[in-house]
């Protein structure tokens, strides 16, 4: 399985962007996928998660301002980010679980965000 991120870039305070994961390969057993971010000197942090059943899930910091959504071809999923704060800069990344296949969980490469004040 590969995932692959974009949509990142520069952006003011105040100001959206909307992220972009394609996944590929034997995707057809991933039951979540997820967004992760990883900002200098902290934790990686999850943000929001889609499963196939049950609603999204957002972390405090990003909840009423992020939105997570699939595609129509079930194989995309997007990380609409609105109102965005200097604190949203970080390394965006995509990941996906999969229960089927030895509880596999995958990431992708990430995609930088950066939040100018």
């Amino acid at each position: 399985v590969q995932l692959q991120a974009s949509g990142g870039g520069l952006v003011q305070a105040g100001g959206s962007l909307t992220l972009s994961c394609a996944a590929s390969g034997t995707i057809s057993t991933i039951s979540t996928m997820a967004w992760d971010r990883q900002a200098p000197g902290k934790q990686r942090e999850r943000v929001a998660t889609i499963t196939n059943n049950g609603p999204a899930i957002y972390a405090d910091s990003v909840k009423g301002r992020f939105t997570i959504s699939r595609g129509n071809a079930k194989n995309t999923i997007y990380l609409q980010m609105n109102s965005l704060r200097p604190e949203d800069t970080a390394l965006y990344y995509c990941y996906g679980y999969d229960p089927i296949i030895s509880y596999s969980e995958y990431w992708g490469k990430g995609t930088l965000v950066t939040v100018s004040s």
